[in-house]
């Protein structure tokens, strides 16, 4: 799977999540991925492990595919 679209899914997933709210988000994640297309392409288990590593406080956005690592600041693109 090309890097540019593991990044994308990882960092249009959080902006899913921020706007689910705090209510589950675990569900909002499985919602998510059941209606993107990248479903078949990226794992979920793969998008929710790199979620998982995200800094709590301020922007950041996921680069550099599956080994990646999240970098301070809004993602280049959507």
């Amino acid at each position: 799977m090309p890097a540019a679209l593991f990044d994308l899914a990882v960092n249009r997933a959080a902006a899913a999540l921020r706007g689910a709210g705090p209510g589950q988000p675990e569900r909002a994640l499985a919602v998510w991925h059941a209606r993107t297309r990248f479903a078949r392409r990226v794992s979920l288990g793969a998008v929710r492990s790199a979620l998982e590593s995200r800094p709590a406080e301020g922007d950041w956005h996921w680069a550099g595919g599956a080994q990646g690592r999240w970098i301070p600041g809004r993602a280049p693109f959507p």
